[in-house]
């Protein structure tokens, strides 16, 4: 089978990123990719929106064959013809497909036109696909915005699975089984982008079934945390999955993260957002 080379930073594997891998295909498929995105090498934020994990499983779900991530550190020196050199050498493509805005090479000299006229003179057929999303293009730094915002509703809109991650329940101080509403326990991967601190609708995937929850995002301020967790409730589900993988999904921002002064204060404003986002009454222990 003829291979094509699809090139790109495919963090969020939105509509754009989706668009480039359609082009291939039919062909045996590499994704070629970067450890980080190019532009938090020179000082922009290395923050992603899904986890290399979650990028690698997305694009194999989305037809790739084989993925090569690049430590970028190590090509970024490269001359544009460098770059495409080994490319040529180690794939020996018959396709390379790009988004409209892909560059290339030291200080980004290589660009779609570069790219298309040494394709030409290797007789490799090149493909540069158009901007997506007409008068607001879609782009990862956008969704990064509306995710910082906890506008991830929006940003859920594109990223391919949504917003989340896997991650093992950790312990907690228990608090919420006290409050009268039995909570799981995450670390907030630090690779992620970090979402408007705050309460959220969310989906929680433990095992193969699939439940609704609202998940606290933050440092919790009423009882102070020295990382970024999520306490989620999850309803119809009070079971003890300690050190268990479970994926949690944002869904929709509820409200900000508050600071009580009591613990009664925090169990009315819990029992609130349960409420709201998923109709159920918390009683009264």
């Amino acid at each position: 089978m003829r291979t094509a080379v699809v090139l790109g930073t495919f963090d969020g594997l939105h509509e754009g990123h989706r668009a480039v891998l359609a082009e291939a295909a039919g062909y045996y498929t590499v994704a070629v990719t970067f450890d980080i995105p190019p532009k938090a090498f020179f000082g922009g934020s290395h923050e992603l929106l899904m986890t290399p994990e979650d990028k690698s499983a997305g694009l194999k779900a989305l037809g790739v064959s084989e993925i090569l991530t690049l430590d970028f550190s190590r090509v970024f020196n490269m001359s544009p013809e460098e770059f495409f050199n080994l490319l040529k050498e180690k794939y020996k493509p018959a396709l390379i497909v790009c988004g409209f805005n892909y560059r290339f090479g030291s200080g980004a000299k290589g660009d779609t036109e570069r790219l298309f006229s040494l394709c030409k003179e290797s007789k490799i057929r090149f493909k540069c696909v158009a901007c997506v999303g007409g008068e607001q293009p879609i782009c990862s730094s956008v969704l990064r915005k509306m995710i910082l915002s906890g506008d991830v509703s929006s940003a859920n809109k594109q990223i391919f699975g949504g917003f989340g991650f896997a991650s093992p329940v950790i312990h907690g101080d228990a608090r919420g089984r006290t409050l009268g509403f039995p909570t799981i326990n995450q670390k907030f991967p630090e690779v992620l982008v970090k979402p408007k601190f705050g309460v959220y609708k969310s989906k929680v995937i433990i095992g193969d079934k699939e439940y609704d929850g609202v998940t606290d995002v933050g440092v919790r301020p009423t009882f102070m945390t020295d990382f970024i967790g999520c306490e989620t409730f999850v309803k119809d589900f009070n079971e003890d999955i300690y050190d268990s993988e479970v994926r949690l999904k944002l869904i929709d921002f509820i409200r900000k993260e508050e600071k009580f002064s009591t613990a009664e204060a925090l169990k009315s404003a819990v029992a609130a957002d349960i409420k709201s986002a998923l109709g159920i009454e918390i009683k009264e222990a």
